[in-house]
């Protein structure tokens, strides 16, 4: 089966439709995500007020805040009708990067723009935006979104050829090389800034689907890339510093795995259903990045349907 394919054709379709603890400057943020994850845990036993608990404790324990933590916890305080506390939650998602459009399209939060504090939030934006903007690195943002837009015309590209052979020796001779001075530039970025991610760049979309296609040239490719071998481990150490959220990695590396294995090596489960045998290893991977097991990422899904809630949870299959 041609993956680079695949990959191509759902990459683009897909997305087509679509710092450090305040003593200390290099926290582990593997301990942050092992909080989110203890949070979330009471969220899919109901707990609410438990997990909005941990939540706080760790917005006061971190400077630098994955905004989509924010966002559940104002949805938790919304629930438990704690307005107040839960409308400065959401200014704190405004200050994080989330546009007024994205936050109007998330349908549980609809039932509460009546309310004049919504009003207030609404004159304030442009303020709470220009926070957000003065965090990040506007030139890095910039230099990785030229990447991205490169990217997705390589990936179209791909669509237009006919049968696996044409898709292959694209893959191979096209978007290799592509691929390859995309990943130098990275390396570069990543010595000299850090993981452009939401932390740097305020978006963890772009970069992370650059390394998915790279990871996603071919079985062959993969399997003598060397790139990649040397990018991985900084990436583990780019979620410890805060710079990557655990799903990030889990994507870009589960395509490695299955390009590689034809898909069947265990992978965190992102791409595909979890295989029920192999369950506990797939759970063992994804604590290892901080990342939930799919018991709780169940569990969660069950609450968001009794509760209407978005929780966010991307994994791809689902």
């Amino acid at each position: 089966m041609n993956y680079s394919r695949i990959t191509f054709s759902f990459f683009f379709i897909f997305f087509s439709a679509l710092s450090g603890l305040k003593a200390n400057e290099n926290p582990d943020y593997l301990n942050y995500h092992t909080q989110i994850t203890e949070a979330e845990g009471l969220i899919g036993d109901e707990k609410f007020s438990e997990a909005v608990t941990i939540y706080e404790e760790v917005f006061n324990l971190y400077d630098f805040v994955f905004l989509r933590d924010y966002l559940v916890a104002a949805q938790l305080l919304f629930y438990l009708n704690e307005e107040q506390k839960a409308f400065s939650y959401i200014k704190e998602c405004i200050a994080a990067g989330l546009e007024l459009k994205g936050l109007k399209k998330n349908i549980f939060l609809r039932q509460f723009q009546d309310d004049p504090e919504w009003k207030t939030i609404e004159k304030e934006y442009d303020s709470l935006r220009l926070l957000y903007l003065n965090r990040i690195d506007l030139p890095t943002r910039d230099s990785v979104h030229s990447m991205f837009k490169k990217d997705q015309g390589k990936a179209i590209g791909a669509l237009f050829k006919i049968g696996d052979k044409a898709q292959e020796r694209y893959a191979t001779k096209k978007f290799a090389p592509h691929s390859e001075t995309q990943m130098v530039k990275l390396i570069k970025i990543l010595k000299n800034k850090g993981y452009p991610g939401e932390k740097l760049i305020g978006n963890d979309l772009w970069m992370s689907i650059i390394i998915s296609h790279h990871n996603s040239i071919s079985q062959d490719y993969s399997k003598n890339d060397t790139i990649y071998k040397f990018v991985r481990p900084k990436l583990i150490q780019a979620i410890k510093w805060g710079q990557m959220s655990p799903y990030e990695f889990a994507l870009i590396d589960d395509w490695q795995k299955a390009v590689i294995s034809g898909r069947l090596e265990t992978g965190y489960s992102i791409l595909r259903p979890p295989d029920q045998s192999t369950k506990a290893q797939t759970n063992d991977l994804r604590q290892k990045i901080g990342l939930r097991t799919i018991a709780l990422r169940n569990k969660l899904v069950a609450v968001e349907k009794s509760t209407g809630m978005n929780f966010y949870l991307p994994d791809l299959w689902y």
